[in-house]
């Protein structure tokens, strides 16, 4: 079952976020991910944090559309989103999706994508968006969609990832190790609408980038001078 956080960074939201919502058995607000609810209209069933970040006005029109305030006090040990995510998966979610999750602070940022992590969260699906990429962990299989030109990177966490196997890439592995602050495995390539990442062990931030998105990334950094008409 699924669930669609709105974090307090920047929203930055997929074109199919109506979709996710749709779909979701949970919407959850970690604190001004309430603001972003408000402004496209959508209604999350809890909202969660020490609330500092809304004004008492916002926090009474989400309550009264119907949102469940959970308040915790502000010097607490647990970031909004990560009281969020844990609220989530403790009614049964299995996948959530995090939007408005990066963008800001780096910290909160760093933060937020090392919730992946959390050990709690290992048997959750954590998806961050931003925008049409993707960031999600990857623990023994996990298969990824889109289509091919889309860019792969696939970064270790928490230390070395070893057994590595490939399969739909451009750049392939069989039973390969990708060190722990190496860039080795940055600007893969997708050669097929799927393709299947294995590993024995570790843990790996997926990031996939579409390659219209890329394209976009790319033509920001080209001076106006310089692009073609």
């Amino acid at each position: 079952m699924r669930a669609v956080v709105f974090a307090n960074g920047e929203p930055n939201l997929p074109g199919h976020w109506a979709d996710l919502v749709a779909q979701a058995r949970w919407v959850v607000a970690a604190d001004g991910g309430g603001r972003h609810c408000l402004r496209y209209a959508v209604r999350p069933q809890v909202v969660i944090g020490d609330l500092d970040s809304l004004t008492p006005a916002e926090v009474e029109r989400l309550q009264a559309q119907g949102a469940r305030i959970l308040r915790y006090p502000r010097r607490k040990d647990e970031t909004d989103l990560e009281l969020a995510l844990l609220w989530a998966a403790q009614q049964g979610a299995d996948e959530i999706a995090v939007l408005g999750g990066l963008g800001g602070r780096w910290d909160q940022t760093l933060a937020n994508l090392l919730l992946v992590a959390h050990p709690r969260l290992q048997g959750v699906r954590l998806v961050f968006y931003d925008g049409e990429q993707r960031l999600c962990p990857v623990r023994g299989c996990a298969t990824l969609e889109g289509q091919p030109g889309d860019t792969v990177s696939l970064i270790p966490l928490a230390g070395p990832v070893e057994g590595v196997t490939t399969q739909g890439l451009e750049y392939a592995l069989r039973e390969g190790t990708l060190p722990f602050g190496v860039s080795l495995g940055v600007s893969n390539t997708l050669t097929a609408p799927r393709a299947q990442v294995c590993l024995r062990r570790g843990l790996l931030l997926c990031v996939v980038i579409p390659a219209s998105a890329q394209a976009r990334i790319e033509a920001e950094k080209t001076p106006p001078s310089h692009r073609t008409a």
